[in-house]
């Protein structure tokens, strides 16, 4: 009985590392990631005018020469556009979502009761023009695939270096299809603990990475705060 428990106990084991193993072969890519500090959502100060995910910030971080992450989400009418909350209530002051609105009506909104408004991915490409490396976070409240063609269309114009990550695995998963050669990084965390609503099973598959089995990251970025709960 007990011999027939421990084989049990091996073989979950043996399942449950190949389903969060990453891929195994290193892209030569990633060493380009290395040597560089890097500015959250930009290099913002907010007591100094400079929102974070705004044109302000990712100068600020070029100035500075460091790499920059940000956040992609998509408008109503199919625009990249940066922002990281799915509702314009923290960063804008308006319970509104990104999805349900067009470009030109976020045009008429400013960060944090500052001066910038809320820019186009193609405007942040623009004004990083290829200096710094730049992790592209997309953010995906629904239809992955369109999310996935419309940013991967606006970089395939970019010449400067550049990753993927999201929290949604579906995303990885396309870019692990049709891009191959972009570097992708799976996000993760405790979903629980941090507050987030949504299903506990799924946060369960993502705060395990058993997805990884499909999406075979070439790394991965977890919650540092949640880090003993792995």
């Amino acid at each position: 009985m007990l011999k027939n428990i421990i084989i049990l106990l091996v073989i979950l084991i043996i399942i449950y590392l190949i389903l969060i193993m990453p891929k195994l072969k290193v892209n030569p890519k990633i060493l380009k990631l290395k040597g560089w500090h890097y500015a959250h959502r930009g290099l913002h100060d907010i007591n100094l005018g400079i929102p974070e995910n705004s044109l302000k910030a990712f100068q600020k971080a070029v100035d500075k020469g460091c790499g920059i992450e940000l956040d992609v989400q998509i408008t109503k009418d199919k625009i990249p556009i940066i922002m990281h909350d799915y509702s314009l209530k923290r960063t804008c002051g308006v319970d509104l979502k990104v999805y349900d609105l067009n470009y030109e009506e976020l045009a008429d909104y400013r960060l944090f009761n500052t001066e910038e408004k809320i820019p186009s991915l193609r405007e942040a490409l623009t004004c990083i023009d290829g200096k710094v490396p730049v992790f592209v976070e997309l953010k995906i409240p629904r239809r992955p695939k369109d999310t996935c063609e419309l940013v991967s269309k606006e970089l395939d114009n970019y010449k400067g270096f550049y990753v993927m990550e999201s929290f949604n695995p579906f995303a990885l998963i396309w870019y692990k299809k049709n891009k191959p050669e972009v570097l992708r990084g799976q996000l993760s965390s405790d979903f629980n603990k941090h507050g987030v609503e949504g299903s506990k099973i799924q946060y369960f598959i993502l705060k395990n990475l058993l997805m990884n089995v499909f999406t075979k990251p070439d790394f991965i970025a977890y919650h540092h705060l949640y880090k003993k709960g792995l």
